[in-house]
């Protein structure tokens, strides 16, 4: 059981206020009529390269946009938010993200993110995962989220650390990914460790 003074989760079912909205960005429900721009990205084997899925013919991408439809509530341990990223004065879908809801009773999480490399040079990656770090934190009060990615990712590596997340723990050639052995990597944050990020910032205004 949680101390007594650890805050409370809310009530699940919880779906969280749509459009979640940063800065630029605005993280919504994928809908179907996102299809053609979610197949733009998931198609592209570099994009792809690192993950455990794709790249995606048109098929394959038509069942992802139908499965990240429905994941837009929490209701128990193993439950996903997949929601699209969308740039508010344009409106151009640049990618998706990835809250998991591992454990209401350890109070865990993780978060997950893809983008189309033609939007990459803008933060839009590291703004709407702060986001879901927020929604984590600030809205479920959870206590720890992590997120792992293959080892040769650096790319995915650089936006986790300018998120403030430790790197935790690095496990040689635990998974076998198109044909050959791979690292993985795991990072993480704490609630005080983003509470102490916060306070910071607020600080330096």
């Amino acid at each position: 059981m949680p101390p007594s003074s650890a805050p409370v989760t809310p009530p699940l079912p919880y779906t969280p206020g749509y459009p979640i909205r940063t800065e630029r960005l605005d993280l919504r429900p994928v809908l179907h009529d996102d299809f053609a721009a979610i197949h733009a990205y998931q198609r592209r084997p570099e994009v792809c390269r690192y993950l455990y899925w794709g790249p995606y013919d048109e098929a394959g991408s038509r069942a992802s946009v139908d499965a990240k439809t429905t994941r837009t509530t929490l209701r128990e341990d193993g439950d996903v938010l997949q929601l699209a990223v969308v740039v508010r004065e344009s409106g151009t879908l640049v990618g998706d993200v990835t809250f998991f809801w591992k454990s209401r009773a350890h109070r865990q999480g993780g978060i997950g993110y893809v983008f189309h490399p033609d939007h990459a040079g803008h933060g839009y990656a590291t703004e709407a995962s702060r986001a879901l770090l927020k929604l984590a934190f600030e809205e479920l009060h959870l206590h720890r989220i992590q997120a792992e990615l293959d080892g040769r990712n650096t790319a995915s590596a650089r936006v986790l650390e300018r998120l403030g997340m430790r790197r935790e723990g690095h496990l040689r050639e635990n998974e076998f990914l198109d044909g050959e052995w791979s690292d993985e990597v795991v990072y993480a944050m704490l609630a005080r460790e983003w509470r102490a990020q916060q306070e910071e910032q607020e600080e330096q205004e």
